[in-house]
């Protein structure tokens, strides 16, 4: 069983930066596939990165390659998105995804484990 608590999120200008963060509870943490997912109002959930086990290997949707960076300190339980040259269109809550396989997925439904989201709005 892993938790995950979300943290970072909060209102920014077009172009400006956050930095989210994911906490996660367990002792397997570092053999988990992690991900952030967001979904704005009225849309369905969209895949946004994911990090291997190690964090060696890293796979970003084409909306935000070169703009966001994943990361992860297995000794920290953590895993980031670190967020720059924001968007209004980046609006939305942010969910931290646990995958319990070594395989990567931009597929929400292959993911086990979720946290509660947090809210990142854009300005215009």
């Amino acid at each position: 069983q892993v938790q995950l608590v979300e943290s970072g999120g909060g209102l920014v200008q077009t172009g400006g930066s956050l930095r989210l963060s994911c906490a996660a509870s367990g002792r397997t943490f570092s053999t988990y596939v992690m991900g952030w997912f967001r979904q704005a109002p009225g849309k369905e959930r969209e895949f946004v990165a994911a990090i291997s086990w190690s964090g060696g290997n890293t796979y970003y949707a084409d909306s935000v390659k070169g703009r966001f960076t994943i990361s992860r300190d297995n000794g920290k339980n953590t895993v980031y998105l670190q967020m720059n040259s924001l968007k209004p269109e980046d609006t939305a809550v942010y969910y931290c995804a646990a995958r319990a396989y070594q395989r990567f997925s931009t597929s929400a439904q292959e993911y086990h484990y979720w946290g509660q989201g947090t809210q990142v709005t854009v300005s215009s």
